[in-house]
């Protein structure tokens, strides 16, 4: 099991090197070509949701990112430690029903989740009194699981 970690400033310019770098593990982790697109868009999206907590909470501590290539999976865990009231990133918030999440410009809460949901293949979102946890993965070759 190889991992490779990422941590960065909660920065949107920062995304798109998460996305590359995400790509870029996945194909050598044995992803299909044909869920790359999938992967990129996830991790930007988790990503994204991470980096708008951490602005408004707390700029000052990174996101941080863990591509592991395990026995016939590619997983992905993006963290961030900001928890606004006890809710990280407005993942809680969006699971009980509550306040649309800042900076969405309007979205319904849980939008984004409904998003990361419909492009990876597993999806698990783990939120803690530290922050949240949203851990995805895709099959990789040799998988006997085919999408």
């Amino acid at each position: 099991m190889a991992t490779v970690e990422l941590s960065f400033t909660a920065l949107p310019a920062h995304i798109r090197t998460a996305r590359l770098v995400a790509t870029a593990v996945a194909r050598r982790s044995g992803v299909d070509e044909s869920l790359l697109d999938e992967v990129r868009l996830a991790v930007g999206e988790a990503c994204s949701r991470a980096v708008e907590g951490h602005q408004l909470y707390c700029p000052a501590e990174p996101v941080r990112l863990a591509l592991t290539d395990m026995a016939g999976r590619f997983e992905v865990e993006v963290t961030d430690t900001c928890t606004p009231d006890g809710l990280a990133s407005g993942v809680a918030a969006a699971d009980e029903g509550g306040p649309e999440e800042s900076g969405r410009a309007g979205l319904p809460a849980g939008l984004g989740i409904a998003v990361l949901t419909s492009l990876a293949d597993d999806v698990q979102i783990s939120t803690t009194p530290a922050g949240t946890r949203i851990r995805m993965s895709w099959p990789t070759a040799g998988s006997s699981l085919v999408r």
